[in-house]
């Protein structure tokens, strides 16, 4: 592939892997305080901190899988053939970012759950 078309796909490809990174990510973590409290009883300082272990864990897993898959591959040198593997690799790393969020929101509904059995438990034990 020639040099200037390599580089316009990773013009393109990085700001957009970056974007929908971080949207994904502020969406997700700043709606999933609501769990976090919950799991944690109300208590902010535990959730926020975990909350922000998540969100960190999210980026390094993400970005680092986006710059994975960067290799650009052109053989007939068109664009083509550029914009084909821009759409192959934007849209599989996009479903992989899908995949990633619907993982972290069954963690969220997993540890709500533990807790909401975790007081059941607890309940049990007070009123015997």
């Amino acid at each position: 592939m020639e040099t200037t078309k390599i580089l316009i796909g990773y013009a393109i490809y990085l700001p957009v892997a970056l974007f929908l990174t971080y949207y994904v990510s502020r969406t997700l973590f700043k709606n999933s305080k609501v769990y976090m409290m919950d799991i944690f009883k109300g208590r902010e300082e535990i959730a926020v901190a975990t909350n922000k272990l998540f969100e960190t864990g999210f980026y390094l897993l993400n970005l680092g899988f986006a710059l994975m898959i960067l290799e650009m591959n052109n053989y007939d040198n068109s664009y083509q053939t550029l914009t084909e593997n821009l759409s192959y690799k934007i849209g599989g790393f996009t479903i992989y970012l899908g995949l990633m969020l619907f993982l972290n929101l069954y963690f969220f509904f997993r540890g709500k759950r533990k807790a909401k059995e975790g007081q059941r438990e607890q309940q049990i034990v007070f009123t015997a």
